[in-house]
């Protein structure tokens, strides 16, 4: 299996925010945007895996800043890191101004997909080889972050999270 890079994987979903997917202040409902970017997330792990994916968990989400109405919203997810048959998503998630069209960053996710088999079994998947300094970051990060998700579900004893442990060495 051909190791990938995270630019393989890269997903770019553009949309308004209309009327109908908006709350009472008139901003891009949160669950829109959750679905939003689950979408562009599923989208990167089935171009990393080649596989149907699902989504095991969503380990992170950052509502920074609200998305009004009539926003030019830019969903961004790219494959993180890979593991033997999960893949880490990260998405960030821009606005555009409307006048001058200057991109700001609004909010960030980290899903975790798996990638199945036609029964639904999990499949391995290609490694991932981080190229940007950015890539890099995340793909290191991303081993400290599932080794705490095992830790608090009682899947790894806190002294074998090795990653975590170095941080506070």
């Amino acid at each position: 299996m051909k190791a990938k890079t995270p630019s393989e994987s890269r997903t770019t979903l553009t949309d308004l925010v209309l009327p109908s997917e908006t709350n009472p202040l008139n901003n891009l409902f949160g669950g829109e945007l959750l679905a939003r970017m689950d979408r562009a997330a599923s989208i990167a792990a089935r171009r990393h895996s080649r596989r149907v994916t699902v989504t095991a968990s969503v380990n992170h989400v950052a509502f920074n800043r609200a998305i009004p109405l009539g926003s030019v919203v830019t969903v961004e997810a790219a494959v993180s890191r890979a593991f033997k048959s999960s893949m880490e998503i990260y998405i960030d998630v821009w606005t555009e101004d409307r006048e001058s069209g200057i991109k700001t960053k609004a909010n960030e996710a980290i899903y975790t997909f798996v990638a199945v088999d036609e029964t639904g079994r999990p499949v391995e998947v290609p490694e991932l080889i981080p190229e940007t300094e950015l890539e890099k970051q995340r793909f290191e990060a991303a081993l400290r972050r599932k080794q705490l998700s095992l830790v608090l579900a009682g899947k790894m004893k806190p002294q074998e999270a090795t990653e975590l442990k170095a941080i506070f060495q």
